[in-house]
Formats: structure tokens, sequence, C-alpha cells
């Protein structure tokens, strides 16, 4: 039963308005953005900081997030790039997202450097803020199926991805091991799979409320983002395991050698921040 209503949840196109269409990826990362861009205000608000501000960024982190997701998804799949380079440019799907956080975080620096900001009180107030924005983009990746979701399964909430825009028989062509599971070396469209966006909507939302949570709280400025990068990373790191990307090295895809460093580098700050925190208080 919840299997079907799952699966019946999945319309690359949610409606139409007269000749438009309505894509539920692009309206998943469009409501994503406005509750991220909101949140970010509330937190600049409570900090006395300009929710002008907040707003600047956001509108740089739309830009240089689907730039940035765009252009490393481009170098991911170079030669498709090559063989039609306007057509993969233009192409409404193919947002690899360490790309966007990468490129938008070192314009957003640039940017609170400038403007003569306290660099940890600004990320503190995107911690909260981009992983509840993440987590509900993801809900359009299971909306259009896209291939942003996991390996074959038996659990009784496995969906059927046939209708997304890229069907599972197509998904795992790149992935001879586990087609080979299955007759004439082809995996089913109607194979019940992983639905891994929704395991990390459900995942973004608890580290969202827990770091809503603890946000006044927890001092010195900095911390807040150090637990982001450390939540976020272990989210993406472990959800890899299970979804549907390519190894790259020592069995481990792109996301989750991206997620390491993350990883360590939210230990590593936290740990540091603690120190001096510490040393002030003494």
């Amino acid at each position: 039963m919840l299997s079907k209503i799952l699966s019946d949840t999945v319309a690359p196109v949610l409606f139409k308005i007269g000749p438009f269409n309505v894509y539920s990826f692009g309206l998943m990362m469009g409501i994503g953005f406005l509750a991220a861009n909101y949140v970010l205000v509330q937190e600049f608000t409570r900090k006395g900081l300009s929710p002008n501000f907040a707003n600047e960024l956001t509108i740089i982190a739309v830009i240089f997030g689907i730039a940035g997701s765009k252009l490393l998804s481009l170098i991911e799949d170079w030669g498709s790039f090559l063989a039609d380079p306007i057509g993969m440019t233009f192409s409404p799907g193919g947002l690899t997202w360490y790309g966007g956080f990468i490129l938008a975080a070192l314009i957003i620096s640039w940017d609170i450097r400038r403007k003569h900001y306290k660099f940890l009180s600004v990320a503190d107030a995107f911690g909260p803020a981009l992983i509840l924005g993440y987590g509900v983009a993801r809900i359009g990746c299971h909306l259009s199926g896209d291939g942003d979701y996991g390996m074959p399964t038996h659990l009784p909430w496995g969906v059927d991805y046939a209708r997304g825009i890229l069907p599972p028989s197509e998904a795992f062509r790149d992935f001879p091991n586990i087609a080979a599971k299955f007759p004439g070396g082809i995996v089913p469209d109607h194979t019940l799979l992983h639905p891994t966006p929704i395991y990390e909507f459900f995942a973004c939302t608890i580290i969202f409320l827990f770091l809503w949570k603890i946000r006044k709280t927890i001092k010195p400025d900095g911390k807040i983002f150090m637990l982001y990068l450390i939540l976020a990373g272990l989210e993406r790191l472990l959800v890899e395991f299970i979804r549907l990307n390519p190894r790259l090295l020592f069995g481990l895809s792109e996301a989750q050698l991206v997620s390491i460093p993350l990883i360590l580098i939210g230990m590593g700050g936290f740990v540091y921040l603690s120190r001096i925190s510490g040393a002030i208080k003494k």
C-alpha cells in the first residue's frame, strides 16, 4: 500500500497552465530556495543583521548554485557535453548539488567579507537554511524520478520510478553488476527502488529541527555551521551507499569523496571553536 502511494506521486510534470508545463523538480527547487530564504531572513533579523542582505545572498545562492551545479554536471558527463554542448548546457536536468554548493559558497564568502560582516555569524544563519532548502528540493528529485533514487529493494516502501524522466532500464545501464541480476541484463522499469530522495528529506528535516532548536544557545559563532557541515556531510555520505551513483575511488561515489572533507572540516572547526571559547572563559 505504502509502495503504491509513493509510486503514484512520481510525476515529472505536475500540471499545465495553458501551453506551459509546471515541472515538479523546478517547482520544488524554487520552494526550497524560498524556504531557505525565509529561515535566513528570520535568523538575520534575530542577529541584528540586515534582512535585505539575506535576500541578496539568497539571490547569489540561486544564480551561482544553479550555475555551479550545472558546471559540475557537464564536467562529469564531458563526453555527452562535447557531443551536444548546446543541448547539454540548456537542458533542464543534470544538476550536481556539491558543484552549486562550492561555487555559491565561494561567491557568498567574498560578498560577506566585502560588506564587512562577521563571516561566522552569517555562516551560522546559513546552516539551518541550507539543510532545509536542500531537503525540500530533494522532494523534487523524487517527484521527477530523475535518477537520484537508490538500488532495488523489497522493503514495503520501495518506489516504482517507471514514470520518471530517467527510468531504471536506462539509469542502471552503467551498473552492470546490478543489471546482471535481471533477465537480459536489463533492470525492468517497474522495479521497486529505495526512494533515497525521501530518505534525505526526512534526514534533512531532523537536522534542521535540531539546528533550529540549539541555534540560540550554542556559542561561539561558527559552531552551528560546523555542526551543519558534519551532519549534512554524514547524511549524504550514508545515503550514497544505497543510492544510484558511480563509484570513483575506494568504492565511494563523488558525493561521498566530497562529504568526507566537509565532515572533517566541520569536526576540526567545532573542536577549534570550542577550545577558543573555553580559553576565553578561563
